[in-house]
């Protein structure tokens, strides 16, 4: 039911945007991370996750009020929470044999994605939104520990901000760009949390080399 509700809340917020209409995703959006975070509670969530999703909740009521300091408080409170997502990673989460590529294309993004949109933005935003997409990427890399489904959402959780920060630094956007922003970071915090809850049974060993056999 609560999952639901939190899908239902999704399509009404999706739906307010794409009309124009901007008193319902006023409405909309602060509801639908409360919702997911009572699932998470009802299902037995760690504390953790909990306290991740909250502050992602946090974020995104700051991000409503067009304000230079109400953004970086919130750009602060969704960085507490992926602070949150990366100790539960390491906790719950396996090393695997890719962890090396995968840091390595995550940190090479990082790289060129900075790079691209240092020009454009703000002078008093370059060094925030710098750190800020550090620990999101390394959350977005830190994700794959859990399998597929959370590494998705953590990729989802990268494009969406992306997305904001695209719109920041004046890049040229798509139609209603506030709604592709919602629904990637939707997707991304439910696939988080659900991948997240599978994974919390009991920690998972760091991943070792599998012996050799000769004949």
């Amino acid at each position: 039911m609560l999952l639901s509700l939190f899908w239902f809340a999704v399509a009404v917020d999706l739906s307010c945007l794409a009309a124009g209409y901007a008193l319902g995703h006023i409405v909309a959006k602060p509801l639908l991370i409360p919702l997911l975070a009572l699932y998470a509670c009802v299902r037995g969530g760690p504390r953790l996750l909990v306290a991740a999703l909250l502050l992602g909740w946090g974020g995104d009521v700051l991000l409503l009020f067009h304000a230079d300091a109400a953004f970086l408080a919130g750009m602060g409170s969704f960085a507490a929470g992926h602070v949150c997502y990366l100790v539960y990673f390491a906790r719950y989460g396996t090393a695997h044999a890719r962890g090396a590529w995968v840091a390595g294309v995550y940190g090479a993004a990082l790289v060129v994605l900075v790079a691209l949109l240092w020009p454009g933005l703000p002078a008093d935003l370059r060094i925030p939104v710098t750190g800020y997409s550090l620990l999101l990427t390394a959350m977005a890399c830190g994700s794959t520990r859990l399998g597929p489904v959370v590494g998705v959402g953590g990729a989802l959780f990268l494009l969406s901000d992306t997305l904001i920060a695209t719109g920041i630094a004046e890049w040229p956007q798509l139609p209603r760009p506030d709604l592709w922003v919602m629904l990637t970071y939707a997707v991304a915090q439910a696939l988080l949390a659900r991948g997240a809850l599978d994974a919390r049974r009991e920690p998972a060993p760091a991943y070792r080399e599998a012996p050799s056999v000769t004949a």
